[in-house]
């Protein structure tokens, strides 16, 4: 894809302004080696714009990611703030529910670098065949949108409700099976159908749906057993299928699978006029902001989705992820994943050592 790509950038809070300052490093580097134009246009989101506007979604920042072509986030959220304002005022559901709105696919990726082995929670004979899982995790519907919501005036009962369609079943389950076919040929759908109407509609979906997909092999598990089996035998995972909530879990669970939350990107994509968001998954991150400890790569490594599944532009997509490779290859660490007696470095070093290693060849 050629021509201009706008980006609306929204740092937001905590190591969010840190860990995207360093995807600009990078896709400022990328912009030079292959000679493509990015129109960086910042916003405010979160907390930095509940203090200059009073809320953490302005309208200016909404009519910026509308005429952008993509969306790169940082972080929101500040737990020590909370109280001072309404739940429903909060970043998190103000924020962060109200840009995904219309973006129904988040793809997860989970990937154990070899030379991570070491950092990853799991005895290594458990992960000795590799860990490298996509988790599409269904966005816009169950628990986090269903209507009722909200407490009784008394407070003394709350109500969120899952609800799904099988046409918003079916949209993500073929992201799913389609992503599969450009992987190992595998999904495994999780839900909870012998508790849930909504998990017994949506293993009946997904089973159904598969049959259009017969060079992929379908599984499914409740997601108790999935968690469990994440821990057991990750390697047997290539793409996890699942509602929102179960997402939402199971991919932080994995996260560890990588070594660290700090190693992973995410997507948000749909359909019609929704502009693509791409974040880290790891938050805001507040005890350790304006340190410069805060690992970059993850957000690094959600500016080469963007680049891949917003701009089409897949070799430059493949130059960051080798550089990112590269360094930890040569045995670069933050605080997060180093070993221990290993020396860590700073948010700006990572980031400027994985610049300086990307190549157009």
């Amino acid at each position: 894809m050629s021509g201009v790509h706008k980006i609306a950038v929204l740092p937001g809070d905590g190591i969010g302004v840190e860990v995207v300052a360093e995807g600009r490093k990078v896709l400022d580097r990328i912009s030079e080696l292959f000679g493509h134009t990015f129109q960086f246009t910042e916003g405010l989101i979160g907390w930095a714009a509940m203090d200059a506007t009073g809320t953490a979604l302005p309208e200016e920042t909404v009519r910026l990611c509308r005429e952008s072509d993509a969306i790169y986030f940082g972080a929101v959220g500040d737990p020590a703030r909370d109280a001072s304002v309404p739940p429903k005022e909060r970043p998190e559901p103000v924020a962060l529910l109200g840009l995904r709105k219309g973006l129904y696919a988040n793809l997860r990726p989970a990937v154990l670098n070899p030379a991570l082995t070491e950092v990853c929670p799991l005895r290594p004979e458990i992960v000795k065949d590799g860990v490298d899982i996509l988790i599409l995790r269904e966005l816009t519907g169950g628990l986090y949108y269903g209507q009722p919501k909200g407490r009784d005036e008394d407070g003394n009962r709350a109500v969120d409700t899952m609800v799904y369609t099988i046409p918003e079943i079916e949209r993500i389950a073929r992201v799913a099976f389609e992503a599969a076919r450009g992987r190992r040929k595998k999904v495994c759908s999780v839900d909870k159908a012998n508790v849930l109407a909504c998990g017994a509609l949506w293993r009946e979906v997904v089973t159904r749906l598969g049959k259009e997909y017969p060079d992929v092999e379908l599984s499914h598990l409740y997601v108790d057993n999935c968690a469990m089996q994440l821990i057991r035998n990750p390697s047997s995972f290539d793409v996890i299928l699942t509602e929102n909530t179960f997402g939402d879990i199971l991919s932080d669970e994995a996260s560890m699978l990588a070594g660290s939350m700090g190693m992973l990107p995410s997507a948000c994509l749909g359909d019609g006029d929704a502009t693509p968001f791409y974040e880290p998954i790891h938050g805001s991150a507040p005890d350790i902001a304006g340190k410069g400890i805060a690992n970059p790569i993850a957000a690094i490594l959600t500016a080469a989705m963007m680049l891949r599944h917003s701009f089409s532009l897949e070799t430059e997509a493949l130059a960051i992820e080798r550089a990112v490779d590269q360094t930890i290859a040569d045995g670069y660490r933050t605080a997060d994943i180093v070993a221990p007696g290993g020396s860590p470095i700073s948010t700006s070093e990572m980031g400027s050592l994985i610049t300086a290693r990307i190549s157009a060849a």
